[in-house]
């Protein structure tokens, strides 16, 4: 996860240009060595293939029925079959990418840092349409309902046509004076958006027009200077059943009514991947490398495992009896569901694993390493 904090200017097209010229983090608090496990269980791996390169940014495959579909930063989209890792077509959209994939059974998006966003027919990978949003895209386009929805750093949401690829509204925050440098993406639910943005707003926009339904504050900013006062809604919103949780920079977590915003609970806690949730829990890796388990019902703590400080962890994934988190040197972590103690790791060649893993339709789960290594394990 790029975590470089960066001044956004006034006008849109210089906050972009502030934006690209931000990297990684380096140095730090030394990672906790990791610990042995007793008696770890066996972790199959069902197949593994490879993409391109993530470069500085964060990439994560999309499935759609039995396709799993991956791009790179060198511009190149993949179909894959999730079962055997076999690929069934890969092309390349000659575009520097940033953000991607986001996927339908039609339609596989992807966009690049210049703002270019790239449809493709999903059965063969040939071009369906071209658009343009106003500023560089780090999180996937979210494909659903008719739409694709893509979320540009400069605090707006572009809707276009799935089919024809033409605008349908624009969504548009002022953006902050200084942001986190972080994905943050698009969730829909029924006919219904939902995106954080900065200063630690969560909202709810129709996918008719785009008018704002409700707005929340998942945090309040506070601090003596502008880095402290940073309180961005990250990663994507988290929608279960009726509800929708997010999670805020030197904020807090939280879930609300997806119906009116209206506050179920909140913990306070800083993330810079977000939340995900399951039927019974919430689970949050915050900024120093504790994985925490919530009550979805109350948001009391289940449990926290404190093992991986500083290993720069992923958005952890319930998966089966297991939560399953990635770190800064591959290693993919699996933890109890119930109560937090490892379980077993898998070591994920080809550097970090800053993308969430992805469950797949079959029994396992899909993990992308920053250096285009892809691993379907079985736990």
């Amino acid at each position: 996860m790029t975590r470089c904090v960066c001044r956004n200017a006034a006008a849109a097209a210089a906050a972009a240009l502030a934006l690209a010229g931000c990297g990684s983090s380096s140095g730090g608090p030394t990672p906790a060595e990791l610990v042995d496990i007793a008696n770890p269980r066996e972790v199959r791996e069902l197949w593994s293939a490879g993409t391109g390169s993530a470069g500085a940014f964060v990439f994560s495959p999309a499935l759609a029925g039995d396709a799993l579909y991956v791009a790179g930063r060198d511009g190149g989209v993949a179909r894959l079959d999730s079962a055997s890792g076999r690929e069934v077509w890969r092309v390349s959209t000659d575009a520097a990418l940033s953000g991607g994939v986001g996927a339908s059974a039609r339609t596989v998006v992807v966009a690049s840092e210049e703002g270019e966003v790239i449809a493709l027919e999903a059965d063969s990978g040939k071009p369906r349409w071209r658009g343009r949003v106003s500023s560089e895209v780090l999180a996937a386009p979210t494909v659903g309902e008719g739409l694709v929805l893509v979320r540009s750093i400069d605090n707006r949401i572009f809707a276009f046509g799935e089919e024809d690829g033409k605008r349908r509204w624009v969504y548009q925050r002022a953006p902050g004076s200084l942001i986190l440098r972080a994905p943050a993406g698009v969730a829909i639910l029924g006919d219904s958006a939902f995106a954080g943005f900065s200063g630690g707003k969560l909202v709810a926009v129709s996918l008719a027009n785009g008018a704002q339904r409700w707005e929340t504050t998942v945090a309040l900013p506070k601090g003596a200077n502008e880095l402290e006062r940073i309180a961005d809604v990250v990663g994507t919103p988290a929608l279960l059943g009726r509800e929708v949780c997010a999670a805020a920079y030197q904020g807090r977590v939280a879930c609300y009514e997806a119906a009116n915003g209206r506050q179920l609970w909140a913990r306070d806690l800083s993330s810079v991947t977000g939340v995900s949730v399951d039927a019974r829990y919430a689970f949050v890796a915050d900024e120093r490398g504790t994985v925490h388990a919530f009550d979805r019902s109350n948001g009391a703590t289940v449990w926290k495992q404190e093992k991986l400080a500083n290993r720069q962890l992923s958005l952890p994934l319930a998966a089966g009896a297991t939560v399953v988190v990635g770190d800064f040197e591959g290693q993919v972590h699996f933890l109890s569901r119930d109560t937090g103690e490892f379980v077993t790791r898998f070591p994920a060649g080809g550097g970090p694993v800053r993308a969430a893993p992805v469950a797949l339709s079959s029994a396992g789960l899909v993990v992308q390493t920053l250096d285009g290594g892809l691993y379907a394990l079985s736990p």
